[in-house]
């Protein structure tokens, strides 16, 4: 079957196995690696969760708006929303003046650039980077978490973490379900489905050039 073919396979499935070759790259980069496997210090912990404050302050600035899109609207659900919570991360990781020092790199205002650009001019391109984002941190995001409480002493689902914490969802997988069915009948015909498939490989290619970047700056000595 040809990898475009929409006629026999749920777009959420689709989707998923179309852009498991990037998503398998960002979740196996060497940063994730090491920051996983306890080899890197806070440090590196809070500049990664900076360099997701400016790519979730791009993905939900236009959300309210968002609502209204019969493509886009279906998908911006408020117990979703990230910003708040980062924040409460980088005021406990870097003081309550974090906003004087954040700084994002190169790759991440390339990245953020790209989401906002979808959120103005493109609905379907906009439900590629939610669908990327937050999935994945209802998924392997729950991982991060609790490796976060573990190495460096976060309490559990609090203050460092929050993130990554989904208070107003119970039932994740439940969620999870719903929001496949969400895309299995997001309104867009095929060749436009294509489209939204080519931006969430894109979606992960900028995460991953974010996590490479986060890597050249905190290379483990040899």
């Amino acid at each position: 079957m040809n990898a475009t073919d929409t006629s026999s396979t749920s777009f959420s499935t689709l989707i998923r196995t179309a852009s498991h070759e990037q998503h398998t790259q960002a979740e196996t980069s060497t940063f994730m690696s090491d920051l996983l496997g306890g080899r890197l210090g806070v440090e590196a912990y809070a500049r990664y969760t900076e360099q997701l404050w400016f790519v979730y302050e791009a993905l939900e600035a236009d959300a309210e708006r968002l609502t209204a899109d019969p493509v886009a609207g279906p998908f911006v659900r408020p117990e979703l929303l990230r910003s708040a919570a980062l924040e409460r991360d980088l005021a406990h990781l870097r003081g309550p003046d974090w906003r004087a020092t954040l700084t994002a790199l190169p790759a991440t205002r390339t990245y953020a650039a790209r989401v906002a650009e979808c959120a103005r001019e493109w609905p379907g391109g906009y439900v590629a980077h939610h669908y990327t984002r937050y999935l994945g941190d209802l998924s392997g995001g729950q991982i991060i978490r609790g490796r976060a409480e573990q190495t460096w002493g976060f309490a559990r689902k609090g203050d460092g973490v929050r993130f990554y914490t989904f208070e107003d969802i119970t039932n994740p997988a439940a969620f999870k379900r719903a929001y496949r069915e969400l895309l299995d009948a997001v309104r867009a015909d095929d060749l436009e489905r294509q489209r939204i498939v080519a931006e969430c490989k894109r979606a992960f290619a900028l995460n991953t050039a974010v996590l490479r970047a986060l890597g050249d700056e905190f290379r483990l000595s040899a």
